[in-house]
C-alpha cells in the first residue's frame, strides 16, 4: 500500500471534515441535482467541491464493495455481480463533471487536483481489482452462471466482469499485483504530466506574431480578421496573431505564400513536446513505454498492444499490422503521385527548391483549384456553424425521427456552450445534449464527446443519457459569424454521432450498456460523416450567410467530384501515426526508448516519404499516451470499414434516409451496442460481414 505524502492526506482530511459538517448545503455533489433534467448545477460547483466529492465518493464504494465480500449468502447475480455493478455512484458523479471539465475547461487549480486525485485513484480501482475476496464471488457467480437460470444479458456481464478481473490481475500473486500497482500509478501520473505538457506547448508556448501586413498577403479577409482577434485576446495591439489550433494554422498554410513564415508556423506545431524545455515530452513518452511493456509482462501478454487488441474485434496485432499494411501499399503510390503534381507546380512558377511538408497544404490548395476549381473561401459562406449544427439536427430528425429544442435555462460551465433537449417523434424526452464549439486557452485540442450522464437503469427504471460535444472550431469575428471548413463541417457531423450513440444506449446494466470494443467506438461517429456531403443534405442547410442563398448546384458537383482530392496524404498521414503507435506498442521487452530514434527507423522501415510526417508525432500524440487509444489509433480506420458499408447500404437502397434501415441501425448497432459482440451486432443489422470495397472507393485506392 502506498503511503500518502502528510500533507497531502492532511488536506484530504480537513476537506473531507469540512465537506462531512454541512453537505448539503455546500458541496452540489452530495444531493440529486436540483436542476432541470437533473444536469449537473455548473453555476453552483466550485473546484473546492471536486476533492471531497472524490474522497467520500471512494470511500462509499468502498463501503459498497465491503458490504458485497461480506455478505454471508452465497455468491449470486443479484448480491454480487449486480451490486458491484450498480456501487460508485457518486464517485461517477464527481468524475463525469471534472474530468470533462479538466479537458475543456481547465485552470491551475483544476490541474492541481488532477495530480493530487491521481495516486488516490489508481489506489482505490487497484484495491477493487486486487480485492481477492470480491474477485472469489465473482468467480464463483462465473463458474455457476449457465445453473443460475440467468437471462443472455446477465450471463454476458458475469462473463465481462470476471474477464475484467482476470485482465486487471486479480489472478496474479501477492508480489506481482504490488509491482502492477506500482506500475498503474505511475502511467497515471505519466499522462497527467504529458498532457499538461501538451496543453501548454499548444496554448500558450507558441504563436506567431505578424507585424506587417504585407506578410498576410495571400490570406483570405476571414482568417485575416481571425488573426486580429486572436490578437486582441492575447493583449497585442496592431498586429496579427496565428496559433497552434487548427483553425488558425491550416488556412495559413493553405494561402500564405511566405514559405518562411509556413514553416516557422507548421514546426511550432510539429514540435510540440520536442523542443527540449520543461513541457518537452520525449522522456514522459520513453517512461510510458517501459511501463505499458512492464505491464503486458505482468499480466501474461507478450507485448502491450497484445493486451489491448485482445479485446477488440482484430483480436490479434498481426491482423491489425496486415489490415494497416494493406492499406498502406495502397495508399503511398498515391501520395507519391500527390507529389509528382505539386512539384510540377513549384517548378512551373520557379521555385528553386523541394516540397517539403510545410508546402503541401499551399500547393495541394494549388492542385485543387487547378483540377477543380474549387477553393475552400467559395464554400465557408455556406457553413456558418449555426446552418451546419441545423443540418445534422435535420438528419438525425429524417432518420430517427427525434428533435433538438434549445434550452436556455440549463445551466452550462462556459459562456458559449449551447444545451438542446432531446426528444423521440411521440415527444418522449430522450436526453440532453451540450455543445461546446471554439477553442481557448483552457481547453485541449481536437474534438471529443463524452457525457455528463450515462444511459442506463435506475431503481427499476431507465435513465436518459446527458451527453457532452466539444469541439475546437473557427470562431465568429467582428465581420462575419462562424464560417467551417468542410472539414470542420464533417468534424461536427462526426461527434454528433458519438453524442446520438450515447443517447440511444438501451440496457440494464452499466458494464454492457453501450460498452462496445474500441475499433467499433468509432462506427456511430464515422457514419454520420456521410450525410454531411450529400448533394441532398446540403441544400437542405447549406445556405450563404449574407443572402440566404442554397449552395449552387456547381459548388455541390465540385464538392463530389473532389471527394478524392488529397487522399493520398489524408490516407498515408493518418496510417503513418497507426502504425508509428503499434510500433510502440509491440515491443515485447522493456528497455529505455530514445522515442525521435524510434520514431525515425518506424517511418523509415514502411518508407514514409519525407513530404509527409505523421499526423501525430510521437511527443503530441495524445490519443495513444493520455487518451485511450493506446494501441488503437488504427481503429478509425478498421471502423471505417463497417461505416462505409453501412452507408453503402443506405445509397443502395436508393434512399438515405430509409427508416427501415435506420431503424435497424438504430437499434443493433447503437441502442443494443453492448448486448453481443461488435461484428456480432453489426450483422444484425446488415444481414452479412462488410466489405472492404465500399471503403477502398470511396479513398480511391481500388
Amino acid at each position: 500500500m502506498r503511503n500518502i505524502p502528510f500533507l497531502m492526506m492532511a488536506l484530504a482530511i480537513m476537506l473531507l471534515t469540512s465537506c462531512k459538517s454541512n453537505k448539503k448545503a455546500d458541496n452540489p455533489f452530495f444531493s440529486e441535482y436540483n436542476t432541470p433534467f437533473k444536469v449537473p448545477p455548473f453555476d453552483k460547483i466550485d473546484t473546492t467541491h471536486y476533492l471531497p466529492a472524490f474522497i467520500e465518493g471512494m470511500k462509499q464504494q468502498k463501503d459498497e464493495i465491503n458490504e458485497i465480500v461480506n455478505n454471508s449468502q452465497p455468491p449470486d447475480f443479484d448480491n454480487t455481480i449486480l451490486a458491484f455493478d450498480k456501487s460508485g455512484k457518486l464517485l461517477t458523479k464527481v468524475s463525469k463533471v471534472f474530468y470533462n471539465l479538466e479537458e475543456s475547461n481547465t485552470n491551475p487549480r483544476m490541474q492541481a487536483i488532477a495530480k493530487e486525485l491521481s495516486p488516490l485513484t489508481s489506489k482505490h480501482y487497484d484495491d477493487i481489482a486486487l480485492n481477492g475476496d470480491l474477485f472469489k464471488r465473482i468467480k464463483s457467480v462465473y463458474s455457476k452462471r449457465h445453473e443460475m437460470k440467468l437471462d443472455s444479458q446477465q450471463v454476458r456481464v458475469v462473463e465481462k466482469y470476471y474477464r475484467d478481473f482476470v485482465r486487471q490481475g486479480a489472478d496474479l500473486p501477492k508480489d506481482k499485483q504490488d509491482q502492477l500497482r506500482k506500475v498503474n500509478e505511475q502511467l497515471s501520473m505519466l499522462a497527467l504530466t504529458f498532457s499538461e505538457n501538451l496543453l501548454a506547448e499548444t496554448n500558450k508556448n507558441f504563436m506567431l506574431v505578424i507585424g506587417d501586413k504585407k506578410d498576410l498577403e495571400g490570406l483570405p479577409q476571414g482568417v485575416i480578421d481571425g488573426a486580429a482577434e486572436a490578437a486582441k485576446d492575447a493583449g497585442i495591439q496592431g498586429k496579427w496573431v496565428f496559433t497552434l489550433a487548427k483553425p488558425s494554422w491550416i488556412p495559413f498554410l493553405q494561402y500564405s505564400p511566405s514559405r518562411d513564415l509556413r514553416e516557422k508556423l507548421y514546426r511550432g506545431y510539429f514540435m510540440r513536446g520536442d523542443n527540449g524545455n520543461k513541457f518537452d515530452n520525449k522522456e514522459t513518452v520513453a517512461k510510458i513505454i517501459r511501463l505499458r511493456v512492464e505491464k503486458a509482462k505482468l499480466l501474461g501478454y507478450p507485448s502491450y498492444a497484445a493486451y489491448i487488441i485482445e479485446d477488440n474485434m482484430a483480436k490479434t496485432p498481426s491482423n491489425v499490422d496486415e489490415f494497416l499494411m494493406k492499406l498502406w501499399n495502397a495508399a503511398l503510390p498515391v501520395a507519391k503521385k500527390e507529389v509528382l503534381e505539386m512539384q510540377r507546380i513549384i517548378d512551373r512558377e520557379g521555385g528553386k527548391f523541394n516540397l517539403e511538408p510545410w508546402d503541401w497544404w499551399y500547393y495541394a490548395e494549388k492542385v485543387r483549384k487547378e483540377k477543380y476549381n474549387l477553393d475552400d473561401n467559395e464554400l465557408k459562406p455556406y457553413f456558418t456553424l449555426s446552418n451546419v449544427r441545423d443540418g445534422m439536427f435535420m438528419v438525425a430528425n429524417k432518420l430517427y425521427g427525434i428533435s433538438f429544442i434549445r434550452r436556455t435555462d440549463l445551466p452550462v460551465y462556459q459562456k458559449d456552450v449551447e444545451t438542446y433537449e432531446v426528444k423521440e417523434a411521440n415527444g418522449q424526452h430522450l436526453g440532453i445534449l451540450y455543445l461546446d464549439y471554439y477553442p481557448r486557452d483552457s481547453k485541449k485540442g481536437g474534438a471529443w464527446c463524452n457525457d455528463f450522464r450515462s444511459a442506463g437503469w435506475e431503481d427499476g427504471k431507465p435513465v436518459d443519457a446527458i451527453m457532452s460535444t466539444t469541439f475546437n472550431l473557427s470562431k465568429p469575428t467582428a465581420n462575419a459569424p462562424s464560417l467551417l471548413t468542410f472539414e470542420e463541417v464533417t468534424t461536427m457531423f462526426h461527434e454528433f454521432g458519438h453524442s446520438l450513440h450515447g443517447l440511444f444506449i438501451k440496457g440494464k446494466y452499466t458494464r454492457t450498456a453501450g460498452n462496445v470494443p474500441m475499433d467499433y467506438v468509432e462506427l456511430p461517429s464515422q457514419v454520420m460523416e456521410n450525410w454531411a456531403g450529400e448533394p441532398e443534405v446540403l441544400r437542405a442547410y447549406a445556405r450563404h450567410y449574407k443572402t440566404g442563398e442554397v449552395i449552387p448546384e456547381k459548388l455541390i458537383e465540385k464538392i463530389q467530384k473532389s471527394g478524392q482530392f488529397n487522399e493520398g496524404f489524408i490516407t498515408v498521414e493518418y496510417l503513418a501515426a497507426s502504425l508509428l503507435d503499434m510500433d510502440f506498442h509491440n515491443l515485447m521487452a522493456p528497455k529505455d526508448v530514445n522515442v525521435n530514434e524510434f520514431e525515425k527507423k518506424a517511418m523509415d522501415s514502411i518508407g514514409l516519404i519525407k513530404e509527409i510526417i505523421p499526423r501525430y508525432r510521437s511527443t503530441y500524440f495524445s490519443h495513444i499516451w493520455d487518451g485511450g487509444y493506446a494501441a488503437g489509433y488504427y481503429v478509425y480506420i478498421w471502423a471505417e470499414v463497417l461505416d462505409a458499408d453501412a452507408f453503402n447500404a443506405f445509397k443502395e437502397s436508393g434512399n438515405i434516409y430509409n427508416k427501415e434501415l435506420a431503424s435497424k441501425f438504430r437499434k443493433y448497432c447503437l441502442e443494443e451496442s453492448g448486448n453481443d459482440e461488435g461484428m456480432v451486432q453489426y450483422r444484425k443489422f446488415r444481414g452479412m460481414d462488410p466489405s472492404i470495397d465500399p471503403l477502398l472507393k470511396r479513398r480511391g485506392l481500388d
